[in-house]
């Protein structure tokens, strides 16, 4: 089963928690056992598991990103101007899976799945594919 959702980001850089509509397409399908993928198909975008308790976590990995790979460096080629959102993008990552058990994702406590924006604010589409 495929499922292919939209959203719109509003900020350069952002991580926005897409937990809960995984789990309501796995509530929506029925499966029990299986692997939730997560992709993005967008060179600029990726997909992270991390902590969703406090907001500082996402505001300090967006700003040590942006330390390693500032936004206006002199010897970066690309014509678009947006190569430190390509190589952020390949540090996270395009997906990541997630075991489904008894219906739900299993995470840590803290845990969630971020589609993480790294060259907004754009119209964006990730998928998620379950198997089971």
């Amino acid at each position: 089963m495929l499922k292919k959702n939209s959203l719109k980001t509003t900020k350069r850089d952002d991580m926005i928690d897409v937990t809960t509509e995984v789990q309501a397409f796995i509530t929506e399908t029925g499966i029990q056992e299986g692997i939730a993928l997560v992709y993005c198909s967008h060179t600029t975008a990726g997909i992270t598991i991390n902590e969703n308790a406090d907001p500082d976590v996402k505001k300090d990995m967006l700003r040590r990103l942006d330390e390693q790979y500032p936004w206006n460096h002199t010897l970066d080629l690309h014509m678009e101007g947006n190569t430190a959102a390509h190589l952020k993008s390949s540090t996270v990552g395009s997906s990541q899976q997630v075991i489904i058990h008894k219906g739900s994702l299993i995470l840590g406590t803290w845990q969630g799945l971020y589609f993480c924006e790294f060259d907004g604010p754009r119209e964006r589409q990730y998928f998620i594919k379950l198997t089971s």
